[in-house]
């Protein structure tokens, strides 16, 4: 099966944050490839990348990146692909910096972004884009939704039955 989803990142130090967005592709069983790559130590292959991405069958790319984080907008600026930023929180102002270079991209470059280190929302995101044209990865996620539905009607059911104040107890418990 080819790749769908590319998931990318400027450093290997970002791939326990990225590693979310691997699971959350496993989960939907899509495939994925994963590649360290930098928009300012190798624009060359970054840029190759970015431009040869959607004729390998890949339908997404998830990039990571703290900091300048210029991974995300150089890859969109170069693919017709959809590209998820996952702001870091690698830099000393906790990711802040991250964000704001990723969701201030110039018109006519959109890159989809998610919270700092929201990885493995950044993977959902991917497989509902999929999902648009592949019946079975929406399934996927329609059944993922369900459950996370049934998981706070249960909470909720719970805290009714013990009252707010034994609920909060067995939290704290």
């Amino acid at each position: 099966m080819p790749v769908k989803v590319s998931v990318v990142m400027g450093s290997d130090s970002d791939l326990p944050v990225m590693s979310a967005s691997l699971e959350a592709l496993e989960k939907f069983e899509l495939p994925f490839e994963v590649q360290i790559l930098s928009a300012h130590r190798l624009p060359e292959e970054t840029a190759e990348f970015a431009k040869n991405a959607a004729d390998r069958g890949v339908a997404v790319i998830i990039a990571g990146a703290g900091g300048a984080a210029h991974l995300a907008g150089v890859i969109a600026a170069l693919t017709p692909l959809p590209v998820i930023a996952v702001p870091l929180s690698s830099s000393p102002i906790g990711g802040i910096d991250a964000l704001y270079a990723m969701v201030q991209m110039p018109r006519g470059i959109p890159v989809a972004t998610v919270a700092v280190d929201g990885a493995y929302n950044a993977g959902i995101l991917a497989a509902q884009i999929i999902g648009v044209h592949e019946l079975a990865v929406r399934e996927k996620v329609l059944s993922y939704k369900n459950e996370l539905a049934g998981k706070v009607r249960d909470k909720n059911d719970r805290l009714q039955k013990l009252g707010y104040r034994k609920y909060r107890a067995s939290m704290e418990a």
